[in-house]
């Protein structure tokens, strides 16, 4: 089998067959086939596509290339959740927790944020004592005893995919779908789920800016997902503002606890609830929708979900007692408010950008080694739809500097007021089972 043989035959269009996918990626990974050729095969990818077999077995061929996490000693069907990425996203600091609590077992592989804030693991660890540096097996005993447990990304997953991933950022591949779907599906079969559930985010502050690629999308990961023994689904919904009202680590921490207590934002509510119903669905903890929703809303309802959060910290050396005192997670020395400068209504947040302005505050990481700051961020005070007038506060900054104007100038740029009142966005686009 000669790699130039399958460039080729890629090129004109024709279907890989699934040993010769296999040879490619086994190659690649060893280093016996060189980078130039592997992105004369990605940029033929980019423009013929691939069938959905050929997805099928890159996304498998992809997860052999490294260590599979096998999830088999923990006792259910183990149910993930993947989202693709916003800003103010919490719902993994809630959904942990609420799944855990009707008895779907959550065995959460997670890494660190790169970008706006944190990753689940730095969230998380705003929480004094709160560690993921737990062996595989007491990984396991803790999500068979909790039903829930976060253990740090392992480093040898899917190495193929890492490869991949470096060649495509410098070749202008990053935006090809059968690419992207693959590469997070094999991340998601190789840490050992039986059911994914996806959050496919559309708009300003996503991946995906048009409803038509996050469906295309969608639909690309569900397909792998199924055809490779994965029951999977995926939820479509908007990133054209951020979600909730935090963005920042620490107080993302605080607004997963209000939510938890049924005291959160509407929309990060929903979207969890929504999320959640899917889970429970797909662990078979329920037989419809609408008794999946029932028992999430009662075990918030009974302060049975909040309760499992604390086990959960507590369990992983964390001070549970930041539960019931916020005050405990880091703090900010200042607080600013950005203030309206007109009579109105809030048009327009445009989410990516309000995102890098908490990342200048050092809420994220513009790179793996950017020290991160637990404690700054926003909360946002307004959103599209709302009514405001002049000298009301829009934002409310949480800063570790006292010069906040850059930060200020930014925001202001991006969240427009105007006279003419506009609807909220739609939460939840579509739902995708096949």
């Amino acid at each position: 089998m000669r790699m130039v043989d399958l460039i080729e035959k890629k090129r004109d269009g024709k279907e890989l067959t699934t040993e010769e996918i296999q040879f490619i990626i086994e190659g690649y990974t060893k280093g016996e086939i060189p980078d130039y050729q592997v992105s004369a095969l990605t940029m033929a990818i980019y423009f013929q596509g691939m069938t959905e077999k050929e997805r099928a077995d890159l996304t498998l061929a992809m997860v052999r290339s490294g260590e599979q996490i096998d999830l088999s000693a923990i006792e259910g069907i183990k149910v993930d959740k993947h989202s693709t990425g916003g800003v103010g996203d919490t719902t993994t600091l809630v959904l942990g927790p609420l799944v855990a609590s009707v008895g779907v077992p959550v065995a959460k592989m997670s890494g660190r944020g790169l970008g706006h804030t944190g990753g689940t693991i730095d969230k998380l660890e705003s929480i004094s004592g709160f560690h993921v540096e737990i062996t595989k097996e007491e990984f396991i005993r803790l999500v068979n005893k909790n039903k829930l447990a976060v253990i740090g990304q392992s480093g040898n997953l899917t190495p193929a995919d890492k490869k991949l991933y470096a060649l495509r950022d410098v070749t202008a591949t990053v935006d090809s779908i059968p690419l992207i779907a693959s590469s997070i599906m094999s991340k998601k079969i190789a840490a050992g789920a039986d059911a994914i559930v996806l959050d496919v985010k559309t708009g300003a502050g996503a991946f995906m800016k048009t409803i038509e690629d996050s469906r295309a999308l969608a639909k690309a990961m569900v397909r792998i997902g199924n055809n490779v023994g994965r029951k999977t689904m995926a939820v479509i919904s908007d990133m054209n503002q951020p979600l909730g009202f935090a963005i920042g680590n620490a107080l993302e921490v605080k607004e997963a606890i209000d939510t938890l207590k049924g005291e959160g934002p509407e929309d990060l509510t929903e979207l969890c609830l929504a999320l959640g119903s899917q889970m429970v669905l797909l662990a078979n903890k329920a037989s419809n929708l609408q008794e999946a929703r029932e028992k999430l809303q009662v075990v918030i309802e009974n302060g049975t979900a909040l309760e499992v959060f604390k086990t959960f910290l507590q369990s992983q050396g964390g001070d549970s007692s930041v539960v019931d005192d916020p005050s405990k997670l880091p703090q900010a020395k200042y607080i600013f408010e950005l203030e309206a400068k007109e009579d109105g209504y809030v048009t327009e947040m445009v989410a990516d950008e309000i995102g890098t302005a908490a990342m200048l505050l050092g809420a994220g990481r513009a790179t793996k080694e950017s020290n991160i700051d637990l404690a700054v961020g926003f909360i946002l005070n307004k959103k599209i739809g709302d009514k405001v007038t002049k000298g009301q506060s829009l934002v409310t900054i949480y800063s570790n500097f006292e010069d906040v104007s850059e930060v200020k100038e930014k925001l202001y740029r991006n969240i427009k007021v105007s006279p003419s009142k506009v609807d909220a966005p739609t939460l939840i686009y579509e739902i995708i089972t096949e």
